[in-house]
């Protein structure tokens, strides 16, 4: 486990004062995901979480296009490796295959996913979390909701599989 980075916690630590959480100031928030911190204990002592909090719908569409950029530079992987004058030429064609294969992997719903926590213990905070939760919007009220279920621990995930549709981003 990495050490901590003492000044960055006491600094975190000022800027939640008596909040629940502090939302980071260098990620802008959006209505699907949110960057924050917020305190909890872990063997017995305080530590800080780095959470970033995404809805379910959003982990969906990034594992969608992961998978579909993995596909096109099976196909154009010299374009991915160097983008020189001839692969100006070729952005169309990738951006055209990289709709067609959006529209497949939606078609066949062969990308699902579920709610999860990831934790990451070598943050330099506390530890780091990765949160991708079945609600249509990042709020406050989610945020309290969690925090308050991860404190008592007593977080209940969804193990269901979701697929989503995103063609119309690309019709």
């Amino acid at each position: 486990m990495e050490p901590k980075d003492k000044a960055l916690i006491a600094q975190i630590k000022q800027k939640l004062g008596a909040d629940l959480f502090y939302i980071d100031d260098e990620d802008e928030p959006t209505e699907e995901c949110v960057h924050f911190y917020f305190l909890a204990k872990q063997n017995g002592e305080e530590v800080i979480c780095d959470c970033v909090l995404y809805t379910l719908r959003l982990h969906h569409e990034s594992e969608m296009h992961e998978e579909a950029e993995a596909r096109v530079a099976e196909k154009f992987d010299e374009y991915l490796k160097s983008k020189d004058s001839e692969s100006a030429m070729q952005e169309e064609e990738i951006g055209m295959m990289m709709a067609e294969i959006l529209v497949e992997l939606e078609e066949e719903e062969a990308i699902k996913v579920q709610e999860h926590i990831e934790l990451d213990s070598d943050n330099p905070v506390g530890f780091g979390m990765d949160v991708g939760l079945n609600v249509p919007a990042i709020s406050n009220e989610v945020m309290a909701k969690f925090i308050s279920e991860f404190r008592a621990g007593t977080v209940k995930l969804d193990d269901a599989l979701y697929s989503f549709q995103i063609s119309s981003d690309f019709e």
